[in-house]
């Protein structure tokens, strides 16, 4: 199931984002330290509630700590109802999708569309600066990286 739902999301949103996948909670949530580290925002968090090592309500709240600004989904059968409300109390995740989600042009991309477009709306990447680049003589260059606020 792993390989079918990033095969989806790499076809659908490879172009605009880095899909990542997991074998395991415990492995996903040392990639998103790692991501932590680096300063790189994540986007979406999908989990599967039936994963190896840790449930997706665990990982998504352990998630929900390391990228609270990432929009999170949860894969739920339809036995795991129970997980999805636990999920929307305990990890605040924005949406739950029920397996199978076949076709995903109708039970599953629309949903992520509608998360993906949220994140966008209020994304702010970090401001790093502003570098002025123009040749070493050049007196017009260190005019303007002298200019007030620069």
């Amino acid at each position: 199931m792993l390989r079918a739902i990033e095969r989806d999301l790499r076809g659908r949103y490879s172009q605009q984002y880095r899909i990542m996948r997991a074998d395991s909670g415990s492995a996903a949530l040392n990639t998103l330290k790692e991501l932590k580290a680096r300063n790189n925002p994540v986007a979406l968090l999908l989990a599967d509630q039936r994963m190896p090592t840790m449930d997706g309500v665990g990982f998504l709240a352990e998630a929900m700590d390391l990228h609270p600004e990432a929009k999170r989904a949860l894969l739920t059968a339809y036995a795991d109802t129970n997980a999805a409300i636990d999920a929307i109390n305990e990890a605040r995740i924005h949406y739950y999708l029920m397996k199978p989600w076949d076709p995903p042009e109708e039970k599953l991309f629309p949903a992520l569309d509608d998360l993906l477009s949220d994140w966008k709306a209020q994304f702010r990447p970090p401001y790093e600066g502003i570098r002025v680049l123009g040749t070493r003589w050049s007196s017009r260059s260190y005019e303007i990286a002298r200019f007030p606020g620069a």
